[in-house]
Parts: C-alpha cells; sequence; structure tokens
C-alpha cells in the first residue's frame, strides 16, 4: 500500500507545477536574450524593392542556432509578412504569413504584390517560442 505522505521527491508533478516551470523557463529564456538584438541587413527600412528581393536578416549580442535544441543565448528568425510581433513564450504559427527559418538561414527570397508591406523579425528558440516584441523589428516597404 502507497503512504499517504511522500517525500517531495518522491511526488509526481502537478499540473499546476508544470505551468510554473513552463512559466519560469519562458521568463529566463526572455532574461538569457537581454542586450540581444535582430535588425534587418536588407532591405532597410522605407525601401523601394522589386516584386521578387533579397531579405537579409542580423543580430547583436546572440547567436543563430538551428531549432530543436534549447541553448541559452540563441534561436533562429522567423519573418512575419504584415502582421505583428508573436508575444513571448507563444510559438510562432506556421503559415503562410509567418515564414520559419530553422535551419539557422539568415537571408531568403521573397516574392510579394506590388504596394507597401511591414516585415518584422522575429526572433524565437529552439522550439519556436518567440522571444517576444524585444526580440523583433519591423520595417516597412514598398513593392513597385
Amino acid at each position: 500500500m502507497t503512504p499517504y505522505w511522500r517525500p517531495p521527491q518522491e511526488r509526481p508533478m502537478t499540473k499546476i507545477h508544470s505551468l510554473i516551470v513552463a512559466a519560469c523557463a519562458t521568463a529566463l529564456s526572455s532574461l538569457a536574450m537581454a542586450g540581444g538584438s535582430v535588425h534587418f541587413v536588407e532591405p532597410v527600412d522605407g525601401a523601394s524593392v522589386a516584386q521578387e528581393f533579397t531579405v537579409k536578416m542580423g543580430v547583436e549580442g546572440i547567436k543563430v542556432q538551428p531549432a530543436g535544441a534549447l541553448m541559452e543565448g540563441t534561436g533562429h528568425h522567423h519573418l512575419i509578412i504584415n502582421g505583428k510581433p508573436v508575444a513571448a513564450g507563444v510559438a510562432v504559427p506556421a503559415d503562410d504569413t509567418h515564414l520559419h527559418f530553422g535551419k539557422g538561414q539568415t537571408e531568403t527570397t521573397l516574392k510579394l504584390m506590388p504596394g507597401q508591406h511591414t516585415l518584422t523579425l522575429q526572433f524565437a528558440d529552439g522550439l519556436h517560442q518567440s522571444y517576444g516584441p524585444d526580440m523583433s523589428r519591423t520595417i516597412t516597404i514598398t513593392v513597385k
């Protein structure tokens, strides 16, 4: 028969404990990124570009690492077309608006319809969990 009381190391993790651990991990990962930033190397904010153009993504104070492993001070790029930054700790959606660069890519070619567009560079951890608006950068471009 199992005793009613068990030492803490023998107790199963409850749902609330799991939530607390997840919240702490998110907070710590955000702290690990403090001082880091992302930026567009190309195009620059306000640029006029052809329908097909190159996007070059840069980082400072952090390291680009392929998705799959959680490593402090690392992550990978996501490019959001005509959308907003993703809140910290939330997984970046996988759809036509949110492009994932989980292999650690720092450059891509886009083809967009003529007109004004916003491009948001969003950095996320190895599990595609966003580091939040502080680790994003939005520019506006005009496609000719």
